[in-house]
């Protein structure tokens, strides 16, 4: 149904006058006979009777009308519902646990009263397919191709360099170490079973393990992070890496370690991942808060500032 010939139906209505819901609508009475015309063959009933005085709703235009204001109101909340800045922004975090939800809550604190929707994506494929179909405004990733490489459209910025971890029971040898170099770690066992070929996360450890002289170990079926923690509680030998911000939660009898890896100290790094095109305010908003709140990877205490590990592909 003609939207244009619904809206002018309502107007001549509420007027009564073909030329005053011309002048409302910006148009010529002529083409206001022309939409009310069409309309009524299309419907095959008369919706106004011409009189001295204007113009008077049929019968079946008085059924008509209530329909054509909701057709209207539709209308506007289809629209308003696009509209940038009136639906929430929709991000992208990975895990609801990692680095990227802190940095987004981070945004959200900042701006209270910006509307989102937070969603986690597993795969980097995936996540940029719904950055470019609109589908989300933006995503957290690890971009692992050069910026000129990225597809057409989409734009990436780093904004976050999270440390890399070394978590441990109790009985392990590097339980009570204050750090530990990255080359220390050779000869132990680190188990990383969540690690799935080709994702970005998997590109990272690999490129982590290689410049250090380590091996992780994906082997075995990956039951999630509490099986995970609990093996690694009851074991003198087997530990794995975590980020930084990654947000744990285990039994105080479990008495597992977060170790600082250091001299240097890896970092994952976070981009935030968009369209070029997307004209969300929000999104200019969380970006621009982002890269305000960014800094180059910094040495640790002791330190030199060279000191900080990171793929080359993210530099």
């Amino acid at each position: 149904m003609d939207l244009h010939a619904v809206r002018t139906v309502v107007a001549v209505a509420d007027s009564g006058q073909f030329r005053e819901a011309a002048a409302l609508l910006a148009i010529t009475q002529q083409a206001v006979s022309k939409r009310i015309a069409a309309l009524e063959k299309d419907l095959g009933v008369r919706l106004f009777d011409r009189t001295a005085r204007g113009a008077r709703l049929t019968i079946d235009g008085q059924a008509f009308l209530p329909h054509a204001r909701e057709l209207l109101r539709a209308e506007e909340r289809a629209a308003a519902s696009v509209r940038p800045g009136s639906r929430a922004l929709r991000v992208d975090v990975i895990g609801r646990r990692l680095a990227p939800a802190d940095l987004v809550r981070d945004f959200h604190r900042a701006y209270p009263d910006t509307a989102l929707d937070v969603v986690t994506l597993f795969d980097a494929d995936a996540a940029l397919t719904a950055v470019r179909s609109g589908t989300i405004d933006a995503s957290f990733r690890a971009v692992t191709a050069p910026a000129r490489q990225l597809p057409d459209g989409i734009e990436a910025v780093r904004v976050h360099d999270e440390p890399v971890q070394l978590v441990t029971g109790p009985a392990h040898p590097l339980a009570d170490a204050r750090a530990v170099t990255p080359g220390g770690l050779a000869g132990h066992r680190i188990w990383m079973p969540g690690i799935v070929t080709g994702t970005e996360w998997a590109a990272y450890y690999h490129d982590l393990a290689a410049a250090f002289g380590f091996t992780i170990e994906v082997t075995g079926p990956d039951f999630g992070t509490e099986p995970l923690l609990d093996t690694i509680a009851d074991s003198p030998r087997i530990a794995t890496l975590v980020g930084a911000w990654t947000r744990f939660a285990w039994p105080a009898e479990h008495d597992l370690r977060r170790v600082p890896l250091h001299h240097p100290t890896p970092v994952y790094p976070h981009s935030l991942v968009w369209h070029r095109d997307n004209p969300h305010p929000a999104l200019a908003a969380l970006r621009d808060h982002l890269r305000g709140r960014y800094t180059a990877p910094a040495a640790q205490p002791g330190e030199r500032g060279d000191e900080v590990w990171a793929p080359e592909w993210a530099e």
